[in-house]
């Protein structure tokens, strides 16, 4: 059986394009994925310091990202392909300066949903990592360091028709990252060393 090329090697050439998201792949996306206990290439540890990405996740599509560095990615692209992951992560309370600017609220341990790849929709040409977590924060948080654990799959990279269409899968996105992160086994990865900064 042939694997799936790893984001990673995608860079090397030219990308197919990513396919249609049809109605028959939004009907049939299940509620949780993934085994009951991570599997490998899971865990992935990645960090840096968070950096302006387009600007287009919270202004165009109502989910604010938070990008990390190139230098960052290779944890997660030599061992995976494109596509939207789930995990935790945890932003540090104090800017590049050390002064503390987040709450404690905003600076816990949180889910998060992460797109690997080219967003095929906006025709970008280089791999990013945008992570989403699912909280509202109080204030930005351009330079903190973040910190994050990927823990599973959901779904491939795709290409759309229609902004809505890209909207309504993030949103399915969010549901199955929460569910799944609800098992045991996943959860307890909210306690990891990697977040005790």
């Amino acid at each position: 059986m042939t694997m799936p090329e790893t984001a990673a090697e995608q860079a090397t050439h030219e990308r197919p394009p990513a396919p249609l998201r049809t109605e028959t792949f939004r009907e049939a996306r299940p509620t949780i994925i993934g085994p009951d206990t991570p599997e490998p290439p899971f865990p992935i540890l990645l960090s840096g310091p968070v950096q302006k990405g387009f600007g287009r996740g919270g202004k165009d599509l109502g989910c604010p990202t938070a990008n990390l560095p190139d230098e960052s990615l290779p944890p997660m692209s030599t061992v995976t392909q494109t596509g939207v992951y789930y995990g935790w992560a945890r932003v540090s309370p104090h800017n590049a300066e050390g002064k503390k600017v987040l709450s404690d609220v905003d600076s816990v341990v949180l889910p998060m949903v992460m797109s690997l790849g080219y967003n095929p929709f906006y025709h970008n040409q280089q791999l990013t990592a945008e992570i989403h977590i699912m909280h509202d924060f109080g204030s930005d948080f351009y330079g903190h360091a973040m910190d994050a654990i990927v823990l599973g799959y959901i779904r491939p990279e795709l290409d759309y028709t229609s902004r809505e269409g890209l909207i309504e899968d993030i949103e399915t996105d969010k549901r199955v990252a929460l569910k799944s992160l609800a098992r045991p086994d996943y959860e307890s990865y909210k306690n990891d060393p990697h977040f005790m900064l």
